[in-house]
C-alpha cells in the first residue's frame, strides 16, 4: 500500500493510505485515511480485517499506532470497520463513533472487549480528536446506509464522504485525484444507482455539503475530488436518479 500526505499544517495532518495492488480480486479496494494531530490520531472507516496489517504498517511511518484515540465508522459495513477488534487490541482506550443505529451491530466486531462505542445522534455532532482538533459528523442518512455520516475537518477543509462519490476503479494505478471528471462519471454511475436508494437523501446531503464549502471530498473507494471537481461531483449527484438496478 502507498501513502501520501493530503494536508499538513503544524500539529495537523491528513494522510491517505491505499490502494492495495496486491489485494485478492474478491476484496473490494478501499482508501484508508488518518487525521494526525499533536495529541491524537483519528481513523475514519479504519477498514476490514483483510487489510489491517498493511494499514498498520503504513500508519507507523507517520505516527505510533498507539496514538490512535478515535475511530469513526460512517456506517456498519465490514469493509468499513471489521478491523475494529485489532485496533482495540492496540488502542483499548480509543473511542469509536458510529450512528446510534449501528452501535449494537458493530459491537459484534468487538466481542469480548470493553469497546467504547459512542452513538452519533441523527443530527450529527462535533468529535474531538485531542485537546484542540475537532471534526464534524455530517448527516448522510440513506446514502447508502439508513444510519450514515460523513466526516468534515474544518481546518483542512476535507470532507470524508464514505461511499458517496465512490468509484470502482478498473486499475489500482488510477490517479489519486480525479483527472477527467467526464470519464470518471462512468465508473461511479452504476455504483451510485444501485447502492444509493434515495435521490432525495442524496440531495439533502449535497445541500449540507455545499454549505460547508469543502476544498476536497475524499470517498472510501476510488479517486478523490478537489477544486472544481468538488462542485462537479455535487452537481452530478443532484441530477442523478438512484435506487434502481443499472440498465433497467
Amino acid at each position: 500500500m502507498k501513502s501520501e500526505v493530503l494536508f499538513e499544517r503544524p500539529g495537523h495532518k491528513w494522510v491517505i493510505i491505499g490502494r492495495d495492488p496486491e489485494r485478492r480480486d474478491e476484496i473490494i479496494d478501499t482508501n484508508e485515511f488518518a487525521i494526525i494531530t499533536d495529541d491524537g490520531t483519528l481513523l475514519p472507516d479504519p477498514g476490514g480485517i483483510e487489510i489491517f496489517p498493511k494499514v498498520l504498517s503504513e500508519l507507523a511511518r507517520y505516527v505510533s499506532p498507539e496514538e490512535v484515540k478515535v475511530l469513526f465508522a460512517s456506517h456498519q459495513d465490514p469493509d468499513i470497520v471489521s478491523s475494529l477488534p485489532m485496533w482495540l487490541d492496540l488502542c483499548p482506550d480509543a473511542k469509536t463513533y458510529v450512528s446510534w443505529l449501528w452501535c449494537s451491530f458493530i459491537s459484534h466486531f468487538a466481542t469480548g472487549r470493553d469497546a467504547n462505542i459512542i452513538g452519533i445522534p441523527d443530527e450529527g455532532q462535533t468529535i474531538s480528536i485531542g485537546r484542540a482538533a475537532k471534526v464534524q459528523a455530517v448527516p448522510a442518512h440513506y446514502c447508502h446506509s439508513s444510519g450514515n455520516f460523513s466526516l468534515y475537518d474544518p481546518e483542512a477543509r476535507i470532507l470524508f464522504s464514505g461511499d458517496i462519490g465512490a468509484a470502482l476503479l478498473p486499475s489500482a494505478d488510477a490517479g489519486l485525484f480525479v483527472e477527467d471528471f467526464s470519464s470518471h462519471v462512468e465508473v461511479m454511475r452504476s455504483f451510485h444507482q444501485r447502492w444509493m436508494p434515495s435521490s432525495a437523501a442524496l440531495r439533502a446531503w449535497t445541500q449540507r455539503v455545499r454549505a460547508l464549502e469543502p476544498q476536497m471530498i475524499a470517498p472510501q473507494h476510488g479517486s478523490l475530488f478537489k477544486g472544481d471537481d468538488v462542485w462537479r461531483l455535487l452537481d452530478w449527484l443532484d441530477r442523478l436518479e438512484v435506487g434502481r438496478v443499472p440498465g433497467r
